[in-house]
């Protein structure tokens, strides 16, 4: 289970760490699974990287394809989460509903979360779901 700071780590090399890509190859050989959102969440984060000018439009094109052919399944469930569950961890835990979404997904399906996320990862914490990374 993975969120998109995780993806958008394995696209800036001054992001990547050892731990990072050896997740990517894991993920690469079996799969992994996110929320229903995360193909908006990880496509948002390099539009706003090109915005920024930390990529032009040729590469976050190449990023774009090259995250979509990731096998990463996306949950079927997330929106029917959203009005309860999701929003109660946001709620808790002083989440977007972005964010708590990924956290709902790895606590429905028991799953380590792999998140950068600070806050994130201290929700995952406090309510006892694995760290991946």
């Amino acid at each position: 289970m993975l969120d998109n700071s995780v993806a958008l780590a394995w696209c800036f090399e001054d992001e990547q760490t050892p731990a990072i890509m050896a997740l990517l190859d894991r993920v690469a050989e079996t799969g992994a699974v996110a929320p229903l959102l995360w193909p908006l969440d990880a496509l948002n984060g390099l539009l706003v990287a090109e915005r920024r000018r930390r990529l032009d439009r040729a590469r976050r094109i190449r990023l774009a394809a090259f995250l979509r052919a990731l096998p990463i399944a996306l949950d079927p469930g997330t929106a029917d989460q959203a009005w309860d569950a999701i929003a109660g961890l946001a709620d808790r835990h002083a989440l977007t509903t972005y964010d708590a979404a990924y956290l709902e997904l790895a606590q429905r399906r028991d799953l380590p979360l792999a998140t950068l996320d600070r806050a994130v990862r201290a929700a995952a914490t406090t309510v006892k779901i694995e760290l991946a990374c």
